[in-house]
């Protein structure tokens, strides 16, 4: 009889928004670290308990002093975020989103905020779940909406 325990370790959700304005998407360069200097979008991890919405919400007006209102579910993606040097596995809800007020201002730990067109969007990102959410972000800007 075998007595090994096994352990699961959870990944950590996070919820990112995509803002689209004319044909146009505010991301953020990050400020901090992991991966200083490289363009992603706008969220966090969620505190405990909290629900991925409110998640959104919050952050936004954190790193960006602006208030949304949260669209479609844009996709789930899986990835890893190092953190004092140990490795968490992380799951990414993006969500589409429309700027309801506020006055915008990179704060927190970002170091700016760029609208890109969404047919020209920024290379160097800093996580993988982020390069294919915005891939997939240029599929849904192609599609009829209602389609």
């Amino acid at each position: 009889m075998s007595c090994k325990k096994k352990v699961f370790i959870p990944s950590f959700p996070g919820v990112s928004i995509f803002p689209i304005k004319d044909g146009k998407v505010l991301l953020a360069k990050r400020g901090e670290e992991p991966r200083k200097g490289l363009w992603d979008s706008i969220g966090g991890f969620l505190k405990e308990g909290e629900e991925p919405t409110i998640c959104a919400k919050r952050e936004t007006k954190e790193e960006t002093g602006l208030e949304i209102k949260l669209g479609d579910l844009l996709g789930i993606y899986t990835d890893s975020y190092e953190y004092e040097g140990q490795v968490y596995e992380t799951l990414n809800l993006y969500y589409l989103a429309e700027i309801i007020g506020g006055k915008i201002k990179a704060e927190d730990d970002v170091s700016e905020l760029v609208w890109f067109p969404i047919e020209k969007l920024p290379e160097n990102v800093g996580f993988k779940s982020f390069g294919e959410a915005l891939e997939d972000l240029k599929k849904w800007y192609k599609t009829p909406k209602g389609a």
